[in-house]
């Protein structure tokens, strides 16, 4: 089993082959969002689509390292949904949960204001009553 390279990957490129740098208007290399994914696992891991992402993102590096583009662009446009995901349902849950508590906060203090002023009314007549 022969493991070695040809011999044309370790000999430079000829000038008149060199690729350009690519400017910033062209398709550059696809992005794995991994630092998002790593960040949404560890800090805000709504129902695990932080680990999710981590492993879209750890896929597309691979695919990019492998020289598949395609794969890679897919893989990190399916990384950057789960991480939107994950960060939108840790947003959003917890400030829908606080705004939950507050309405029911209110709800029960005016129920209780309420039937304290029913009680006093009731006790209030009941005395006058006796008189």
């Amino acid at each position: 089993m022969d493991t070695s390279y040809p011999r044309e990957d370790y000999l430079p490129a000829p000038a008149h082959k060199r690729e350009s740098p690519p400017t910033p208007g062209a398709s550059s290399s696809p992005r794995d969002h991994l630092i998002w994914s790593i960040f949404n696992t560890i800090y805000m891991n709504f129902c695990c689509l932080g680990f999710v992402a981590l492993a879209f993102s750890v896929k597309a590096r691979d695919r990019r390292a492998a020289g598949d583009v395609e794969a890679a662009r897919r893989l990190g446009s399916r990384a950057r949904c789960c991480n939107a995901l994950a960060t939108a349902g840790s947003v959003l849950l917890p400030l829908l949960l606080a705004a939950l508590l507050l309405t029911g906060v209110l709800h029960l203090s005016k129920l209780a204001h309420d039937s304290a002023g029913f009680f006093t009314s009731q006790l209030g007549a009941g005395e006058d009553e006796d008189e």
